[in-house]
């Protein structure tokens, strides 16, 4: 069985993938990796999966992750996380950090271990807004002047779930999964401004509009300054991708060399459901941020 896929455009950035997953996922699963490293996001339509099925679509990416905010967590499928603006006797079914989140980030970039790739499965998808936004932060690297290659070139950045939280409150009104949630009381971590894939060798950007606390060395204006401009950079309309979501959309990305960000929705007006699960790199990969 051979994997059919349709580019988004003619930057390499994401592939359309047409094929059932709920019965081909693992006899296709060295091809999606192939699929998801070639072009670091796959947007699978037209899926109906189980819990059971998500699951067994992340682990062709990899061991999945079970170490999710115990709030959300799908119970019976360890690894599986709501994601919603729905609210149910008062209370918030799934992660949400207010109708106008924007937060440029790398999932759990807050961990020690860097998140490999993150599948996200929409099951009631609004009406208007809500999309998801990808940026392409391996291009982004390469477009850089030389100069600011070279500048940025072994500078760690520090990244603190506790920061985060602050500024989702701040930016939301009080509203933050990441202050309330059972991963807020992860440690501080460092990691490198310029990762480097430990399948593809490629470098790429991680950056993050909120949880990035500081870089290491520098002060916290110049900190901002510069984490800012590259964030302007890697985020500008080059480098995007804007999925609005349709029922059954499964997208996959690879989160060493992407970022993401949730687009603003009234949840007066437009519920959305979705279950995300994310996947670990394998023990022998680890250690090669760059």
């Amino acid at each position: 069985m051979t994997l059919s896929l349709r580019p988004l455009d003619d930057s390499g950035f994401g592939a359309v993938v047409v094929c059932n997953l709920a019965t081909a996922a693992e006899d296709l699963a060295p091809q999606l990796m192939h699929a998801l490293h070639q072009h670091r996001l796959l947007v699978v339509p037209r899926q109906h999966l189980t819990h059971a099925d998500l699951l067994t679509v992340a682990s062709c990416f990899g061991p999945v992750d079970r170490d999710v905010d115990r709030r959300y967590a799908v119970g019976g499928f360890p690894g599986l996380t709501v994601i919603s603006n729905i609210v149910e006797n008062g209370e918030h079914v799934g992660i949400y950090d207010g109708d106008d989140e924007e937060e440029w980030h790398a999932d759990n970039s807050f961990k020690p271990q860097l998140t490999a790739a993150t599948l996200l499965y929409s099951v009631i998808t609004p009406e208007r807004g809500g999309e998801t936004r990808f940026a392409d932060a391996t291009r982004a690297y390469t477009d850089l002047p030389p100069e600011m290659r070279q500048r940025i070139e072994g500078m760690r950045a520090v990244h603190s779930i506790q920061q985060l939280g602050t500024l989702q409150s701040q930016a939301s009104g009080g509203q933050s999964s990441a202050a309330a949630g059972s991963l807020a009381g992860h440690a501080e971590v460092e990691h490198p401004l310029v990762l480097t894939h430990p399948v593809t060798g490629a470098h790429s950007l991680l950056l993050g509009s909120m949880v990035i606390r500081c870089v290491a060395g520098l002060s916290e204006e110049d900190s901002r300054s510069l984490v800012d401009d590259l964030l302007e950079h890697t985020t500008s309309a080059p480098y995007l991708y804007s999925h609005s979501w349709s029922q059954g959309d499964l997208v996959v990305w690879d989160n060493l060399a992407t970022l993401h960000t949730a687009s603003p929705c009234d949840s007066s007006r437009h519920l959305r459901l979705l279950y995300r699960a994310a996947v670990r790199q394998p023990a022998a990969s680890r250690g090669s941020e760059g």
